[in-house]
């Protein structure tokens, strides 16, 4: 039995509670977040883009942006709500004020210019870089835009699943994007020329909230309770079963771990994705989560309905 025990012992170890081990501080509440350079860039709901830098531990940099109208005239914080840098180049995505309708800023060489406005008359959920001249963008009727940031024109508009958009997501070399939607569908397609390459279907039967890709391994946070896992190479999968709206999910850079939130306390569990066996629960998040981000395999940062960003260490000192 003591052998056993040996055997088993350094697994339970991961399956573990824990609270974070950091918290940063931004103004009215995190959106998103991106993970470069060693900084985690987060989009805030108050009119600001936070960079901080990991290694030093700190804030190092504020981007800001007009305030906004809202719908009686006052001027109210503009909220941020997708984010993303390549290079030193950050892409972010705010509310315009204006009918719905966003506006697209870039950031690079000390300046923020707005790309795209209201007058575009674009919905934009979410936007990533595809190389440093092209962007990607989501749109709330579930349309894929392959956007040239040099020539600032439309390269393609596909329509994907007649619903409405919830999130998209890259794989690392940026050739293909996972896109989901309130029908539960997931469309898969090649980001140069927006071709759907395949439909992912059959587990959500709801809206998904977010998704996540890695290693051929999809991810999807379901209305349903369900967490999905599929291969996107066979299209098949299964899923994770909760008790809770699933809001948020996230992959680890390997595919070996997914990251759901499974409850009403916002806690955060992660799983290993082939034997789907739970590894630890990241608790203290106070708020609804809206993004959910690997910064490697040992450390997760978890952005809310808060003013709190938190980070977790999911291997314990002496196990690093």
């Amino acid at each position: 039995m003591k052998r056993l025990w040996i055997l088993i012992f350094p697994f339970y170890l991961l399956a573990q509670t824990l609270q974070p081990s950091l918290e940063i501080k931004v103004k009215n509440s995190a959106q998103d977040a991106v993970h470069a350079q060693n900084q985690l860039i987060i989009a805030t709901s108050g009119s600001e883009v936070l960079v901080y830098d990991l290694n030093a531990n700190k804030a190092i940099q504020t981007i800001q942006i007009p305030q906004v109208k809202d719908f009686t005239g006052e001027l109210i914080d503009t909220k941020i709500f997708s984010i993303d840098k390549m290079g030193d180049k950050i892409l972010f995505v705010s509310d315009s004020g204006e009918g719905g309708y966003s506006d697209m800023w870039l950031y690079e060489n000390n300046q923020t210019k707005k790309v795209l406005s209201a007058k575009d008359k674009l919905s934009i959920i979410k936007a990533k870089f595809i190389d440093p001249s092209h962007t990607l963008l989501g749109l709330l009727g579930n349309e894929a835009v392959l956007y040239d940031l040099n020539a600032h024109k439309i390269r393609y508009r596909k329509q994907l699943e007649p619903s409405k958009f919830s999130d998209f997501a890259l794989s690392r070399d940026h050739s293909r994007a996972v896109f989901g939607c309130e029908s539960g569908v997931l469309d898969v397609i090649d980001t140069k020329t927006g071709k759907i390459l395949k439909k992912l279907k059959g587990i959500n039967r709801d809206n998904v909230y977010k998704v996540a890709l890695s290693h051929d391994i999809v991810a999807a946070a379901g209305k349903d309770k369900r967490g999905a896992l599929y291969d996107l190479k066979s299209g098949k999968g299964d899923f994770i079963p909760s008790h809770f709206f699933i809001y948020s999910t996230a992959l680890s850079p390997s595919g070996k771990q997914v990251a759901f939130t499974m409850n009403e306390e916002n806690d955060i569990v992660i799983y290993d994705t082939q034997s789907k066996e739970k590894l630890a629960t990241l608790k203290g998040q106070k708020s609804r989560l809206n993004t959910i981000l690997f910064l490697d395999e040992d450390r997760v940062v978890g952005t809310s309905d808060d003013d709190r960003v938190m980070v977790w260490n999911l291997k314990p000192k002496e196990q690093k």
